[in-house]
């Protein structure tokens, strides 16, 4: 396509969206609300995501170590734990420093008084062992398990698995929603700009018995899907980031949900609007396409 052809095909693609502005309007409202929709379920994907990771951060293990064994030689084994495939950090724990956290922790309970006579030697020495990657949690506890000096390990594994579950269904359910809501949003966008595209069924006959090939024909309504999905990429790029901006207000403002660590927009509005325009572009084009496939059989 040369640049003649293209600056004809771009003319006449801006000319048809402003003769049948009430379709062009309503095209451009579809691709709004498809937009919304999938940037919704995607953003709450993220959300979900991001807050499970701060969850999984904060998981830790228990490591013990052997009974009888000097303070200054259980923190020996420090290095070595560190060194083990998938540990983010290790922090030793000496006996009396636990028993002084059990204390703090039934400091206003009824309890409390069981826990001011017991010998300071009571508990043994333990490490706290956070890793990079949960899924490989009970393999990581495993290896710390095989160290000399360790005793017994001490891990929510059932926990780390339910974390595992509940983030892979969400990234798969958001990820089926989100394609089934595109293959939805070009068959609408297709239907509404075939609605307008019916209009021009009896010029589009003439340019093909004239000799136009297919191609010729396609390219205005597909500069004109673009130019519609665009528009709407911009639209819905704004409104999604006005809706955002309600929902966030409202958890902070709701004690309840304060668990949810919320993402800020700034940080992902680049990707939004990136997405929103590819996104838009691709249902413009496809739907255009989808759209006039039927007015070229001539």
């Amino acid at each position: 396509m040369n640049q003649y052809n293209m600056g004809y095909h771009l003319k006449e693609g801006f000319h048809s969206i402003f003769t049948h502005g009430l379709m062009s309007f309503a095209a451009v409202c579809m691709i709004v609300a498809c937009l919304i929709i999938m940037g919704s379920f995607s953003l709450v994907a993220v959300n979900l995501d991001n807050t499970l990771g701060d969850l999984e951060a904060e998981n830790e293990f228990t490591a013990y170590v052997e009974e009888g064994m000097a303070e200054a030689d259980a923190q020996a084994l420090q290095t070595e734990l560190e060194q083990i495939p998938n540990v983010s950090s290790v922090t030793f724990v000496n006996g009396e420093q636990a028993l002084e956290d059990y204390r703090q922790r039934y400091v206003d309970s009824e309890n409390a008084a069981l826990f001011e006579d017991l010998p300071e030697d009571l508990l043994q020495h333990r490490f706290r062992i956070h890793v990079v990657d949960i899924e490989s949690l009970s393999q990581t506890v495993a290896a710390v398990a095989e160290v000399d000096g360790i005793s017994e390990t001490q891990a929510a594994l059932d926990i780390a698995q339910g974390f595992i579950t509940i983030r892979n269904m969400a990234g798969a359910v958001a990820w089926i929603l989100i394609l089934l809501l595109l293959i939805i949003s070009l068959f609408i966008i297709a239907n509404t700009i075939k609605l307008a595209t019916f209009h021009r069924r009896e010029e589009i006959a003439i340019m093909k018995m004239c000799g136009a090939t297919n191609w010729f024909v396609r390219w205005p309504f597909i500069f004109e899907g673009m130019i519609l999905g665009f528009v709407g990429a911009i639209v819905a790029f704004f409104l999604q980031w006005g809706i955002y901006s309600l929902m966030v207000t409202a958890i902070s403002e709701y004690g309840g949900l304060q668990l949810i660590a919320v993402v800020p927009f700034q940080t992902l509005a680049l990707r939004v609007a990136a997405i929103f325009a590819a996104a838009g572009l691709l249902i413009g084009a496809g739907g255009s396409l989808l759209a006039i496939r039927k007015f070229l059989q001539v």
